[in-house]
């Protein structure tokens, strides 16, 4: 059997697995399930038994992965947490990270190599936290909120980022091109926040339980439109999917909490059990570990990359800590904003497919997104523990 057709068994197998494996360690500590597919991915690609290898045709799925884990991050972006103290702190604490890291980086790399470098350091991974926040029950505490405004930042600002400097194209160009997708983008958000949906609501209601499915079809038409429009004008894709995610919100903020229930089950559904674990999977099976084990170097240049994470983007991240947190809830907040993958996946292949950095250090910065991913939100969430008085609903957060 070639590795393509072996991919396409034991791809929906791990998939599967993945989800027993974090269940089953969950009575000692709670590990994120993309954890477990980059795990599994590593085992069956050629690093160790070579079962599985890169596929252009599976990888297309991957990338539609990628783009639907951002998708859903739009989608659930929380923007009361972008307002008022929150979100002009979450904002100044990615600035100062980026800066630290960018004047840092371009002491050792000069160039575009910098850039990388710097953009993959002040990532955050909403998609990958959001599940955890919502399991925990934190979504509409402070403390979720703060999470959120630093993960919508950490992800929303990076990409931009990529558009603007590593795009192929003057930065000039690249900013007049980025202004022209957010003119188009706000217009499409204006027009779901004003047009009346009912009817819509209605037919999305009747083509719930039917082979119609217009809910669906309807989120992969927005996702498909605003990454094709990201495409046309050469932006990153993921710009795109994150706007679709936001438009689909304000699409469905007024139907019937039950049907919006429903159709938020389905979508995630199609994400979270199709095409997000082929992407953190296929990410597993690419990653070159080989490169990592011939380099000791390298491999020990992995944890650098994970304490370099935590002060560029953890400790910045400090600063949107909801009011009167406790030091306890501060690290938490550090230790979750530095969580990051998806953005670090994305911007290292474009670093490698324009020659800026090497497929080995690629390697070391993907390998400290993954470490991040294992451990930080372990240890956040163990050291967030019961909510404390902080936890509760405070005004003064939203001033």
């Amino acid at each position: 059997m070639d590795a393509f057709r072996t991919g396409l068994l034991l791809i929906p197998a791990l998939a599967v697995l993945a989800p027993i494996l974090s269940r089953a360690v969950s009575r000692w500590v709670r590990v994120p399930i993309a954890v477990f597919e980059l795990a599994l991915g590593i085992l069956i690609g050629p690093a160790v038994l070579g079962l599985v290898a890169p596929d252009p045709v599976i990888e297309v799925f991957a990338q539609f992965g990628l783009a639907m884990l951002f998708f859903m991050a739009g989608s659930e972006i929380d923007f009361r947490s972008l307002s008022g103290r929150t979100g002009r702190r979450a904002v100044l604490g990615w600035v100062i990270g980026v800066g630290v890291a960018l004047a840092a980086a371009w002491m050792l790399v000069p160039g575009e190599a910098a850039i990388v470098i710097a953009i993959a350091l002040t990532t955050t991974a909403l998609g990958t936290l959001l599940p955890i926040l919502r399991d925990a029950g934190e979504l509409g505490t402070p403390f979720g909120r703060a999470i959120s405004a630093v993960g919508a930042v950490g992800e929303f600002a990076p990409l931009v980022a990529i558009s603007v400097f590593l795009g192929g194209r003057d930065p000039g160009v690249s900013t007049i091109v980025l202004g022209a997708f957010v003119l188009i983008g706000a217009v499409a958000i204006v027009l779901a926040m004003r047009v009346h949906h009912g009817r819509l609501h209605r037919f999305v209601a009747a083509t719930l339980h039917t082979s119609g499915q217009l809910a669906i079809r309807v989120v992969l038409l927005i996702l498909a439109a605003l990454v094709v429009l990201s495409l046309v004008l050469d932006l990153d894709i993921l710009l795109g999917a994150l706007v679709a995610g936001i438009v689909w919100r304000l699409i469905m903020r007024n139907a019937p909490e039950e049907d919006r229930a429903a159709v938020e089950s389905k979508v995630e559904g199609l994400a979270f059990g199709f095409l997000v674990p082929i992407f953190f999977i296929m990410t597993g099976v690419a990653f070159d570990l080989q490169g990592l084990l011939d380099q000791p170097a390298l491999l020990l240049l992995v944890p650098v990359v994970l304490l370099a994470m935590l002060i560029v983007r953890g400790l910045p991240a400090m600063l949107a800590a909801p009011v009167r947190a406790s030091a306890r809830e501060r690290w938490s907040v550090a230790l979750l904003g530095a969580t990051g993958l998806p953005i670090i996946v994305a911007v290292t292949a474009i670093g490698t497919d324009e020659g800026f950095i090497s497929t080995s250090f690629a390697s070391v910065l993907v390998a400290g997104g993954m470490l991040s991913v294992l451990l930080l939100p372990l240890i956040g969430m163990t050291l967030r523990g019961e909510r404390t008085p902080a936890s509760m609903p405070i005004q003064d957060d939203l001033v």
